[in-house]
């Protein structure tokens, strides 16, 4: 049965007002939604900082870009002289993480659990915003852990809207 078409012009009216009220963009029929593309490299600025705690950094980008863009949802991190990166927390699958010209994504890192013994001492970490990037290097010093970055079994939160939202993840994550 096919529906009126009054009922049609209705049911458009509709999604085009509810469309409209969030912010979305429809797209023509037999056609995907718009896609954003990966924000360039060039245009992102990347920065680390202590975490307030042993073995924790807290980590940022920022699109200084003119156009909204995306990155993966789980920062790369990474330490010089080690395979593979920190793992995420809680675990997920890469995704698009959106961001507007100026917004900030933020994700904290816990490189060691207090207390542990094992693992390695590095002299830096580094940080890409998207795997497709190369990143951007950090030194123990500029992330609070001056005698070096302790390693052992290291991870990281997805980016989140305010540090003290990747925080409460990483808190809530590693009890």
């Amino acid at each position: 049965m096919r529906p009126s078409s009054a009922l049609t012009a209705a049911l458009t009216a509709t999604a085009a007002v509810a469309l409209t009220a969030t912010g979305a963009t429809a797209a023509p029929a037999g056609t995907s939604a718009p896609r954003r593309g990966i924000c360039q490299e060039q245009s992102l600025s990347v920065s680390a900082s202590s975490g307030g705690q042993r073995n924790v950094a807290r980590i940022a980008v920022t699109n200084r870009g003119g156009s909204t863009c995306v990155v993966d949802r789980i920062p790369t991190v990474t330490f010089r002289g080690l395979d593979g990166s920190a793992e995420a927390v809680p675990p997920a699958t890469s995704g698009p993480y959106v961001l507007s010209p100026g917004e900030h994504g933020y994700a904290a890192v816990r490189t060691a659990a207090p207390g542990a013994t094992e693992g390695h001492v590095v002299r830096t970490l580094s940080v890409a915003a998207d795997p497709s990037h190369h990143g951007v290097t950090f030194g123990a010093a500029t992330v609070g852990m001056g005698r070096g970055i302790q390693v052992w079994e290291p991870v990281t939160t997805l980016w989140h809207t305010s540090r003290a939202a990747a925080d409460r993840a990483l808190e809530h994550a590693t009890r």
